[in-house]
């Protein structure tokens, strides 16, 4: 009995700088007895951590906040990312940004009940079809040019450091990600992505085989022409991972 209860419950988390708008959202969501309420957040970057914590099913999140704003915040959550997210703001011209951003919905304030709870409907109606379904990383929040876009993973050619920052290669196409290396390599399907390098990372499908240099160090060579340096600390993994066996190693 327990079970169902559980797979039948939203829970949820109120992300707004404004008491009165959170008081607000929290009064309407107590109204519905499949909504568990977890929290509420005054910041962007309390909300980073809270999420990380109480991983809520949806977050209803204000757009304009100091420190960080909603955008930053989707960016810094990763593979964090709750399974709906409803923006609530009273500036419209975040729409088209907040749906390209992969939201749910886009309520403007002032809204009305009536607003709210087909809102809320549609947002429990996907998370309850998808709350069954293994969760991986699939996609990553870009934040560039004043726009938030999903990446998929799967997109993905390599990935290399850039300071606190990690470059992700995509074809002809380079985003940069405020995340560190290895936390992504943590969150990446180890089935599809291979640490070659202290600072690089490649996209297995896209190997296409090894290459041996003048100073007797091996390069990664990818489909699309590109050789990136390999370090020796992690070469058996590729070769063992791709099947490989180099005549250095007979």
């Amino acid at each position: 009995m327990r079970s169902e209860e559980h797979s039948t419950t939203v829970r949820a988390l109120v992300v707004d700088d404004e008491p009165l708008a959170r008081s607000n959202l929290i009064v309407l969501l107590k109204l519905d007895p499949e909504i568990e309420i977890v929290g509420e957040c005054g910041s962007g970057m309390e909300a980073l951590a809270e999420i990380r914590n109480q991983k809520p099913d949806l977050v209803f999140l204000d757009v304009q906040m100091p420190e960080c704003d909603g955008f930053d915040l989707l960016e810094l959550l990763g593979s964090d990312l709750p399974a709906g997210v409803i923006f609530v703001t009273a500036y419209d011209q975040y729409a088209l940004r907040a749906f390209e951003a992969g939201a749910l919905d886009y309520l403007l304030k002032p809204f009305d009940n009536a607003r709210f709870d087909r809102a809320l409907g549609r947002a429990k109606e996907r998370i309850k079809r998808g709350k069954d379904l293994p969760r991986k990383l699939e996609r990553l929040a870009i934040k560039s040019a004043g726009q938030v876009s999903f990446l998929k993973i799967c997109d993905i050619d390599w990935i290399e450091a850039a300071d606190y920052y990690v470059c992700l290669h995509v074809k002809a196409k380079t985003h940069l990600l405020r995340r560190s290396l290895s936390e992504l390599d943590q969150e990446l399907d180890q089935a599809v992505f291979c640490r070659i390098h202290r600072s690089t990372i490649v996209n297995l499908d896209r190997v296409q085989g090894l290459e041996l240099g003048e100073d007797g160090e091996y390069e990664v060579r990818l489909d699309n022409g590109t050789k990136l340096r390999m370090s020796r600390r992690y070469r058996k993994q590729l070769q063992a991972r791709q099947g490989l066996r180099c005549s250095a190693d007979r």
